[in-house]
Parts: structure tokens; C-alpha cells; sequence
């Protein structure tokens, strides 16, 4: 690795919560409030902003997206997948959890908790549209926040770069497809232009306009891109909370009538972040990795990319739909919910690594 990509990794690994990322919950519980508010005493606004689209897509959404996905994407050093050999276990065990497991096991949740134990306390018209949502925030794993989680569990920097770089990679081209044939599945009719449109606005065109981006920064030196990257940080805070603004604005009505919703939706989400977060740290120890690589595996594959399940909802759907609503419990659930899988890989280090070295001398 480059010296200019090791001080990438370690300060991306490194960096520690900020005020907005300890408090998330609490952010995202007053934008329900102002959300619903706002939109139940000034409608009209709300409405006109609702009806700028092009091709299905919300101009204003669109913009604040964007606002919030390229300073995280510009953290990503795809440089650092050359790294993945060096722990190609952990790798594995990353991409078999977020590929293969945790997008299947989530339609799973959906289809038993929505469609059938919640059903009758859900919206009837929505329960295809809260399926469709949470299939997305399954779909799209973490990209930025694993590296807080990571540093907090003492997580490999060098690996946590190797993954996220991998899995963004892997984005591009497996998202659309994955979550048209969970939709498929579901029997939800996939609006396969709009999807693609998604992809190329959401994945494609920001990860190549934060790519070029942080290589000009990086020219000008590390104290450069580390001011440009804090200052962007806090213009994607401020387009997150107005976004979440603007979605629970249209939802208002809905939540009032039924503020049982948000809870319910809870339930899948819940149970696969456990679910897939113990997997992955199970197979790891298995594998004989080593505690610093788990840790980081098993984070990712917990947690969600949500802005960009939260763009592809809208965007699919629209603001007003249950799926755009089901990838907002996602962010509301997040910080409190990882920090206490957090909690539970620190304390039961001395148990892994007793396992993981029975394997690793198994198999010397």
C-alpha cells in the first residue's frame, strides 16, 4: 500500500464519532416530528417539491442525495483492493454474508413478518411497497459508517478499507439486479427503467464524481482533502435531516393514523441485523481470522448504505410510498442498534479468539 493510501486508511478507520453520528436516533426522531408537523399545517410546499421530477426522479431528492453520498464515497480508496489477499477469508466471509445471505434472508423476514404476522395491522395497499423497502436497505451494505464501527471494535483499518472498496465495486453491478429479482420474487412489477436510472444517479455517477474528486484533492496534500472532506461532512448532514424532513412530511398522515408502522417495520430489520452480524462473526472464528478482521466482516453485513436505499426507495416509488418510509426506520434504528452488536463483539473477544486459534492450528 501507498504511503498516501496508509495514512487514507488509518485516518478513515481512525476517525471517531461526530456529535451528528452519536446522535443519529435522536436527529432522525425530531425530523419526524418537524416532518409530520410541516407537512400536516403547510401542505402546499410540500406538494409543488413533490411533483419536480424527471423521468420518476425528484429533483430536489436528487440533489440532497448526491450531497450526501459523495463525501462518504470520496473516503473509499479503491487502491486498497489489492489488500484483499492478505485476509482472503474475512473477504470471503464478507461477500458470501452481504451477497448471498443478507438481501435473501431480508425478503425472507419481509414476506413472513409483512405479508403475514403484520398484515393485519398494516395498511393493505403498502405491504408490497414496505417489502419493497426493506429489500433495498438489505441490498445496498454498508459504506461509510462501518469504518466508525470498525475503529470502536479496534477492526483491521487495512481490511476495513479492502471490503468497503470491494463491496462498492461490487455495487455497481450486482444492486439492480439482485433487488429486480427479490422484487420479481415478491411479486412487486419492477419499474426496470427507473431502477437503472437509480443505479447510474445514485452508484455510478457519484462514486466516479468522488473518485476524481479525491485524487485532485489528495494532489494538493492530506491536510487539503481532510478539510475539504470535514466541510463536505457537514453539507451531507444537512441534506440527510432535510431529506428525512421531506420524506416523513409526505408520510405524516399515514404515521399518525398508525404509529404502530414504525415499530413493525422494526422487526425484520432488528432481526437481520443480528442475524447476519452473528453469522458472519461465527464463520469468521471458524475460519481461524482473526478477531481484528471479524469484527469489521461482521459490522458490514449488519449495517446499510441507507442513503442510497433511502434514494432508490424514492425514486421507485415515490415519497409517499411505505417503501421510502420502511428505509427511514433503517436510519432510525442504526446508531443504537450497531453500537450494541459493538458491545457484544468487544466483550466476547476472549471466546473468539480461543475458537479462531483451535482452527488455525486444526489447520496448520
Amino acid at each position: 500500500m501507498s504511503a498516501q493510501c496508509e495514512v487514507t486508511g488509518k485516518r478513515a478507520a481512525g476517525v471517531p464519532m461526530n456529535l451528528f453520528e452519536r446522535w443519529l436516533t435522536l436527529w432522525v426522531a425530531l425530523c419526524i416530528v418537524v416532518g409530520i408537523l410541516a407537512g400536516q399545517f403547510f401542505p402546499a410546499p410540500f406538494q409543488a417539491l413533490g411533483r419536480m421530477e424527471v423521468a420518476q426522479v425528484n429533483l430536489p431528492v436528487g440533489v440532497l442525495i448526491w450531497i450526501m453520498i459523495i463525501p462518504m464515497l470520496m473516503k473509499i480508496d479503491f487502491g486498497a483492493l489489492h489488500q484483499v489477499k492478505s485476509h482472503w477469508k474475512g473477504i470471503g466471509v464478507t461477500l458470501f454474508i452481504n451477497w448471498a445471505v443478507k438481501p435473501f434472508s431480508m425478503a425472507l423476514l419481509a414476506w413472513i413478518f409483512i405479508r403475514q404476522v403484520f398484515a393485519p395491522y398494516l395498511p393493505a395497499e403498502q405491504l408490497d411497497s414496505y417489502v419493497a423497502g426493506l429489500i433495498l436497505l438489505a441490498a445496498a451494505p454498508c459504506t461509510a459508517m462501518v469504518f466508525v464501527w470498525s475503529r470502536l471494535t479496534g477492526g483491521d483499518p487495512y481490511f476495513t478499507l479492502s471490503q468497503v472498496a470491494l463491496n462498492d465495486v461490487i455495487m455497481i453491478f450486482a444492486f439492480a439486479p439482485i433487488v429486480a429479482l427479490l422484487l420479481g420474487l415478491s411479486a412487486i412489477i419492477v419499474p426496470w427503467d427507473t431502477l437503472f436510472t437509480s443505479v447510474i444517479l445514485y452508484i455510478v455517477v457519484p462514486v466516479i464524481l468522488a473518485q476524481v474528486w479525491r485524487k485532485q484533492l489528495l494532489k494538493q496534500g492530506q491536510a487539503k482533502f481532510d478539510a475539504t472532506l470535514s466541510t463536505l461532512g457537514h453539507a451531507s448532514i444537512v441534506a440527510l435531516l432535510v431529506t428525512l424532513v421531506l420524506l416523513f412530511a409526505f408520510q405524516g398522515e399515514q404515521i399518525i393514523a398508525q404509529p404502530l408502522i414504525i415499530a413493525l417495520l422494526a422487526v425484520p430489520i432488528l432481526i437481520q441485523v443480528f442475524f447476519n452480524s452473528s453469522l458472519a462473526y461465527w464463520l469468521n472464528r471458524k475460519v481461524g481470522e482473526k478477531h481484528s478482521v471479524a469484527c469489521p466482516s461482521a459490522l458490514i453485513g449488519a449495517s446499510n448504505f441507507f442513503e442510497l436505499a433511502v434514494a432508490a426507495a424514492i425514486a421507485l416509488f415515490g415519497f409517499q410510498s411505505g417503501a421510502a418510509l420502511a428505509t427511514v426506520v433503517g436510519v432510525l434504528i442504526e446508531v443504537p442498534v450497531m453500537l450494541l452488536v459493538v458491545k457484544v463483539v468487544n466483550q466476547s473477544k476472549g471466546w473468539y479468539e480461543r475458537g479462531a486459534a483451535v482452527q488455525r492450528t486444526t489447520h496448520v
